[in-house]
């Protein structure tokens, strides 16, 4: 049997879907899909007829570890639960958030040295880790055992291998033991967590404190085993998109010294003597913004969608099957120079307000779109900007030269390969 990496075979063949119709369709050994390459058909798939789409079944395989979060869920079950969890991204919510961004940041850049060279994606990684599991569960991860750290890395390599194609087989590996052994304490931990606070009672500001006492119309409120499915699918989601998206950007900026100094220069322009970013700061931080939205053009860490259509249908005029596959690639869509002229050029100065404007919708997606959108995009975006700020203002990085940049076009878009990094101090 042979098996052909859906992302890779996207990402070499990058160019000649742009030549192609609307929807092409394609198959990779036991995987077959249509691959819509027209923006106004991805806005049919996921908002005027998402209810004829389920999600892919590479994701509806990952529900084994997962569970029914909102990432996995479906239907009226998925509405109700993204309508109790929505209180905790609140605009009053995400801006209390802003203060343990930028002193995490902090604390990340006291454990660095002028002239060192580490992996900028691990610390990244790290660093958004413990800004999640503060700002969404009251948790520090830093503080906690070493095992608790590790054993959430896993789960979240585990997520990988349950969307895999090949996922029964995997399944089946001596090797996928640790990945379940993982999840398993994983599991006990958050529910340790779910009895502590339903003990407490307190409402402590953050998604935890949001899913216990959330009532739904009727007054009913989540079991212990759907604030865990949520705990567990936020915490997986929230961290490694930013760690992805801020890795890349690094990498960007290290390549274009001219866009780095720009960027340089607002934050000193705007963060006075040297201060912290803060919420209030962001609308000044337009360059900077700049740079996090067309970085997340070349590099979009959630890099492909897909959907499972429920009955035969019909979307931009093309026959879809019953219980077909059908893809929706936000790095395809955001390299096509028809959308994004000179697409593999990174210039964060294409990002007009006029070009904005006549964008069409769904030419650019890095968070989804429609009723399952992401719903922590505006945390996403605040974290983004304000550790790109915090960490530009006192470091820059350059790539180690012969380190190898590979993407790794898994659940998410990651190097393969980490990367290295030189630091510098400003």
């Amino acid at each position: 049997m042979t098996v052909i990496p859906i992302g890779a075979f996207l990402i070499n063949n990058l160019s000649k879907f742009h030549r192609y119709p609307d929807i092409v369709y394609l198959r990779l050994g036991v995987t077959e899909f249509h691959l819509v390459t027209n923006p106004a058909i991805v806005q049919e798939v996921l908002v005027t007829r998402q209810r004829e789409f389920i999600k892919g079944r590479f994701l509806q395989n990952a529900r084994k570890v997962f569970g029914e979060g909102l990432l996995t869920s479906e239907g009226d079950f998925h509405h109700r639960q993204r309508r109790l969890i929505q209180p905790a991204f609140h605009h009053d919510r995400i801006k209390g958030y802003a203060g343990t961004i930028t002193a995490y940041g902090e604390r990340t850049m006291a454990g660095w040295s002028d002239g060192s060279t580490l992996d900028i994606h691990a610390e990244m990684t790290k660093l958004t880790m413990a800004i999640i599991s503060k700002c969404l569960f009251d948790f520090d991860v830093e503080a906690s055992t070493e095992t608790v750290s590790k054993d959430l890395t896993l789960v979240i390599g585990y997520f990988d291998r349950l969307s895999s194609p090949i996922a029964g087989l995997l399944e089946r590996l001596p090797t996928n033991r640790k990945f379940v052994k993982a999840a398993e304490r994983t599991d006990a931990f958050i529910n340790g967590m779910i009895r502590e606070r339903r003990a407490s009672d307190r409402d402590r500001g953050d998604l935890m404190s949001t899913l216990l006492i959330a009532r739904d119309e009727d007054g009913s409120s989540m079991t212990d085993a759907q604030v865990r499915d949520e705990v567990l699918i936020t915490f997986g989601a929230g961290h490694e998109t930013t760690a992805n998206a801020l890795t890349w950007t690094w990498y960007l900026l290290s390549q274009n010294p001219d866009i780095e100094k720009k960027l340089h220069d607002e934050v000193d322009s705007v963060l006075e003597e040297g201060r912290h970013p803060a919420f209030e700061d962001i609308p000044r931080l337009e360059y900077t913004n700049k740079v996090l939205t067309e970085s997340m053009r070349l590099y979009p860490p959630a890099w492909l969608l897909t959907r499972e259509a429920l009955d035969d249908c019909v979307i931009g005029g093309y026959a879809i099957p019953k219980g077909a596959d059908v893809a929706l690639s936000q790095f395809v869509m955001h390299h096509n120079p028809k959308y994004f002229p000179d697409p593999e050029k990174f210039d964060p100065d294409r990002w007009t307000s006029e070009m904005r404007r006549k964008l069409p919708k769904f030419a650019y997606f890095p968070f989804g779109g429609g009723a399952r959108s992401c719903v922590g995009e505006p945390l996403a975006w605040m974290e983004g900007t304000l550790l790109l700020a915090e960490i530009s203002r006192k470091w820059e990085m350059r790539h180690v030269k012969g380190h190898k940049v590979e993407m790794s076009p898994s659940i998410t878009l990651r190097p393969k390969n980490g990367m290295m990094m030189t630091l510098r101090k400003r």
